[in-house]
């Protein structure tokens, strides 16, 4: 079994590549792969508490990725700086994340058989 790293940069409902990247996301883990979220830059976004997209009529990808432990989704990590340069912190998000320093981000990424950035 390979193991897949998904890395997500961009902001919660910035396009459609971020809605394609979370498809291919479930995809993977619905094949039994081992499959891990990175979420870098303005990608810490996606798991803010109290986002309300129907609004401006696009999906919630915060409820995506509560579904994500139901395909055995389980390892979401983020950068430590990308929080804090957006004025977050982990208790402002939905889900639980494991946090890694700018430092240790390549050696988390070596961890992988193949990394998806996005």
């Amino acid at each position: 079994m390979k193991k897949y790293l998904f890395v997500l940069r961009k902001p919660a409902h910035s396009g459609g590549q971020v809605q394609e990247m979370l498809d291919i996301v479930l995809t993977t883990a619905a094949f039994d792969q081992q499959v891990a979220i990175l979420l870098l830059d303005d990608g810490v976004f996606h798991l803010k508490n109290g986002q309300q997209p129907g609004i401006a009529g696009m999906k919630d990808t915060a409820a995506i990725f509560k579904a994500l432990e139901i395909y055995d989704v389980h390892d979401i990590y983020t950068e430590v700086e990308s929080l804090q340069e957006r004025g977050l912190k982990p208790g402002d998000l939905c889900l639980p994340v494991q946090e890694f320093y700018r430092k240790d981000i390549a050696g988390l990424m070596k961890r992988y058989d193949v990394v998806f950035a996005g």
